[in-house]
This record gives structure tokens, sequence and C-alpha cells, in this order.
């Protein structure tokens, strides 16, 4: 059985039976078997089951907010902000599955009586292997394009946000995805280290960069697809000619949204010289400001840490660290005397690379803050990272801002916004922030296979 526990109280809400070894080689048989059949079915009749899916999510948000919040302790409003959120990203997949799937003719010569031309195709068996932090977010970017592309889904999620699995599970079957068609896989790591092992067409995992490394160590041979969406070190420049209060209250959600609980949160914060003190001051007042708390009440922002102890202590590590090489606690910096696993928001100043807070990706309620003397410095310490998910520069002046953000070695740019993502631009990572991508038309293409037509007339 897999216990969940509220991360705001502590307290056991639900024991759900897991799966085995035996279990997950049947319910990939299973798969395996229904998707040719499934792959057959109009185009139409796929988008008529995610449109049903999506009504559910529509009617059913309050519901659903609730369990996720009780169950990974995200504040009710950005439970409610997630789901929200997810409606136009589900009807860009359901408007761009045509055109992905259409066949190009990419050459037609009568001359010569050739025509090529390429087709697409579905992977097949598709292995989610998904995380806890945005489950609607994070799941929906690949189970519903590849259910819609036509392949079949071994749903994992994240022993953090199982209930939200079951309930995705749950109300994509009642929308008319047949059962064989997206299967829900339950338990811990070790059942994900068991769907990698299985004969499947696709593994899609979103995760840390330690278990993305085992999981391409593990298919490296078999030859499938390995998708990996891993973590980072996002970074914020804070060029010298800013409004300083709308930005400094920007730049703090990016950091703190979410209990810094995304793969996307400013993590490093560079601010120019000219501005450093005035902007310290009012980033500082804003964080005060957070409302630390239950997270069930619409007017908190800051939610416990759903891992609970081992990442608190994972934080109290690199704030040491940090403290012994010579930065200093501008805020923050502890556990909170509170039921539960609640760390309080930390500004670290004086901080440098030499420290891990600077370096390895922290994923809670923690940012440092560096001086930078210029725009030369802020781009070389920004990609001075082994992560490249997202980076961004706050300026008045486009021009300025176009010109460091091509020098930036990230996936993802901002100019004058952070922590951001549209599913009309491909998400993908660089470096230790994983390989491939997923929204966009090309994330979408993610769970296709190309197939080459030569066809001559005689």
């Amino acid at each position: 059985m897999l216990k969940i526990v509220n991360p705001a109280t502590d307290e056991v809400i639900a024991n759900v039976p897991c799966d085995d070894v035996s279990s997950i080689a049947k319910k990939i048989a299973l798969a395996r078997k229904a998707q040719p059949a499934w792959a057959a079915q109009p185009l139409q009749t796929r988008i008529a089951a995610i449109k049903k899916f999506r009504e559910q999510i529509e009617n059913r948000r309050e519901d659903l907010a609730l369990i996720l919040t009780n169950e990974m302790g995200k504040p009710i409003t950005q439970s409610l902000n997630e789901l929200n959120g997810l409606l136009p990203r589900l009807d860009f997949f359901i408007a761009n599955a045509e055109r992905v799937l259409a066949s190009e003719t990419v050459y037609d010569d009568p001359a010569q009586k050739i025509i090529e031309r390429i087709a697409y195709e579905p992977l097949g068996v598709i292995a989610n292997i998904s995380a806890w932090n945005y489950p609607y977010f994070v799941g929906s970017n690949v189970f519903i394009p590849a259910l819609l592309l036509g392949n079949t889904v071994i749903y994992k999620p994240s022993e953090y946000a199982t209930l939200s699995g079951l309930q995705i599970a749950e109300m994509l079957h009642e929308a008319g995805i047949p059962n064989d068609i997206f299967i829900g896989a339950i338990g811990g790591p070790e059942i994900g280290q068991e769907l990698v092992l299985q004969k499947i067409d696709g593994v899609f995992f979103t995760g840390s960069f330690k278990t993305g490394c085992s999981i391409a160590e593990r298919t490296a041979g078999k030859m499938i697809k390995t998708q990996l969406e891993l973590g980072g070190k996002d970074a914020i420049y804070v060029a010298d000619d800013v409004d300083i209060p709308s930005v400094a209250e920007q730049v703090a959600d990016g950091c703190f949204y979410n209990t810094g609980q995304s793969c996307c949160s400013v993590e490093r914060l560079y601010v120019h010289e000219r501005i450093y003190t005035q902007f310290l001051e009012a980033f500082v007042m804003v964080v005060k400001k957070f409302v630390i708390g239950d997270p069930v009440e619409p007017s908190t922002y800051i939610g416990p840490l759903t891992r609970r102890q081992p990442h608190i202590k994972f934080l109290e590590d690199q704030i040491a660290d940090a403290k012994q090489k010579g930065a200093s606690v501008l805020i923050g910096g502890k556990k909170m005397a509170l039921p539960g696993h609640y760390f309080s928001p930390t500004v670290l100043v004086q901080v440098s690379h030499e420290m891990k807070v600077m370096r390895e990706e922290t994923f809670g309620p923690l940012i440092g803050i560096m001086k930078v003397k210029n725009d030369t410095q802020a781009v070389h310490l920004i990609n001075d990272t082994d992560y490249g998910l997202t980076a961004g520069v706050y300026t008045q002046d486009q021009a300025r801002a176009e010109h460091l953000l091509h020098q930036l070695d990230s996936g993802t740019v901002y100019w004058n916004c952070c922590d951001r993502v549209s599913p009309r631009l491909p998400w993908s990572g660089r470096h230790h922030s994983g390989i491939g991508a997923t929204l966009g038309i090309e994330g979408m293409r993610s769970f296709l296979k190309p197939k080459a037509y030569h066809l001559y007339h005689k």
C-alpha cells in the first residue's frame, strides 16, 4: 500500500494499493494489444474524448484543486490556477492534432515521375513517468498529445500526487478513453524503474537530473524514444533601468510561487550594482508580506514542502554551505514552528558561484541574490551552470534585452517575465535540464515517428 500524507498536517489521508512487477507487465500487454485499434479510430473520435475530459476538468476543478492541495500542499489558489491554466493548453492540443498528423508532400516532379512524402505514425506504447509539483500541467503535456495522436499510455503519477493521478485516469475513462488505452501505474520509484525495463516504445519522464540519468542508462540499449524533462537552476538578470518596485514583486513571485517547487522557478538572481541596494530592499519587503499557513486558505501564498523532512535537510545544508563560504541570511533560513513541513522564505546575499545554493537545484523557497557590474558579467554568470532550462532579463530596452537573450544558453528565455510556460512554444532544456521537447508543434511531434515514402509512377 502507498501511504498518502498531507504535508501541511503530517496526517495520513489515504492508503492506495500499489502495482508490482506482475501487474505492470500485464498492463503493458493490454496497452500493446489495444494500441492499433486506437490509432485506427478517426481523429475526431479521439478529439471528442479529450473535449469531454476538458469539460470534466472545468466542472470539477474545485474538488480537484482541494485533492491536489491536500496531498502535495500547494496553496488552494495556486491549485485552482493550475487547473484553470490547463484548459487553454488542452485547447491547443485539440486544435493542432490534425495539423501534426497530416502527411506532407515535400517533392513532386511529374517529369521524373516521382513523389516524396512524409507520413507520421504514433510511437505505440508510451510510459509517462510524471511529476508531483504540477501533475495536471506536466502530465497533460505528455498524455494528452500522446492519446490524441494514437498512442496508448501507461501513466505513473508521482507518489506525492497519486490521488490527483487517479482522478485524471477516472476522468479520462469517463470521457471515453478506453481502460486499456490509458492505464495508471501506482507506486514509488520502483514502479517507474519497472516501467522502463518493459517492452515499450517511448518513455517520457519529468523529474530530477539524477533519476533522468538512471532512466537514460536503462533505455540506452533499447533504442526507444527517451525524453527527459529535468531540473533547472534558472536565472534572472535585473538591469539598471527597471521600475524597481514592480520588478521586485514580479521576480519574488517567480522565486517563491508554489513554494519555489517549480522546475522553472527563479533560483539565481543577478542585480546591476547601480540599483542593487534599492532592489534588495524592495524585494525583501515583498517577501515579508507573503502569507504562510494552511494551504486550503485562499489567502495563503507559501505552503508546506511536499517532500517533507528530507528536503528540509537539503535546504538547511545549502544555507549552511553558503554561510560557511561568506553568505548572509537576509530573511528566513530555517524550518518554521508550524505543524507539517514549512520552511521560511529565505533570501541569501553575498553569494558566489562557489556555493551550492548557486549551483545545485534548490526546489524550495530559497534564493541567492548577487550583485553584478554590467551586462557582460551577468551573461557570464547566468551561463555558468550545468543546467539550461530558462533564463531572463528585466530591462526597459527591448534591443538590449534581445541582445542579451541571444547569448543565453537556455531552452527558454524571457524578457520582462519569468516562470512562464506557453502551449504554443516548445518546452525544452539544455545540458542537465534534459533532452527533447514538449508543447508547441515540435513537442507534439515527439509522440510520432516519421515514415518516408518514395513513390515512382510507371
